[in-house]
């Protein structure tokens, strides 16, 4: 893969998921830990930058009493309501400190649901940068990681997905998404292979 027209895509590296005392930390941890997954998207992150890789940050922050979700919530968006995560101008809303963009980074906007390009202009800014490979990395592997996989295949980008550095809320999810999931829209790969390829 070319590093011209290859982007990095980090969802949701905050602190309510990354950092001890985040609202969803400890839902996440066990599969952090289990995969290095900090450290390997750290590592991720420094060889993309130099690489010279498009890197963009999509965080996800909702304004307080989260009027942008349904009056009665199911299923994630529930679980995100109610832990009060996630609200914007928060400690836990910020990017964590180990993941958090340089200047010149591209910090994409408006994300309010599971799929990045739901409702962001995510695929203007690739398309306007001439991205062809798309790399995937971050939380939760099977929710917006794996949703925002699906719709790069769907709009014709090379999509990888990086399986050391995405976590969930157990490792039987963590399984089904990686082998089973992955495999069928995307070219799953360890950061280490990733960044060889675009190196080599």
């Amino acid at each position: 893969m070319d590093p011209k027209t290859t982007a990095l895509v980090l969802i949701e590296y905050q602190n309510d998921f990354v950092t001890p005392g985040g609202v969803q930390h400890d839902a996440v941890k066990g599969v952090m830990a289990s995969t290095d997954m900090l450290a390997n998207s750290v590592a991720l992150l420094e060889g993309a930058r130099e690489a010279g890789i498009t890197v963009l940050h999509v965080p996800i922050a909702f304004a307080e009493g989260y009027p942008e979700v349904p009056a009665e919530p199911y299923g994630i968006l529930a679980g995100v309501v109610g832990a009060k995560a996630f609200r914007k101008g928060s400690w836990g809303a910020e990017i964590a400190g180990p993941m958090a963009p340089l200047d010149g980074e591209i910090i994409v906007e408006g994300k309010r649901g599971l799929d990045c390009f739901a409702s962001t202009n995510i695929d203007f800014i690739l398309r306007q940068r001439g991205i062809a490979n798309v790399a995937i990395a971050g939380f939760l592997t099977n929710c917006c990681v794996e949703s925002t996989m699906r719709s790069a295949y769907e709009r014709g980008f090379r999509v990888v997905t990086l399986t050391d550095c995405c976590a969930t809320v157990g490792e039987e999810e963590q399984r089904v998404a990686i082998t089973k999931d992955f495999p069928m829209f995307s070219l799953p790969m360890t950061q280490g292979a990733f960044l060889e390829g675009v190196a080599g």
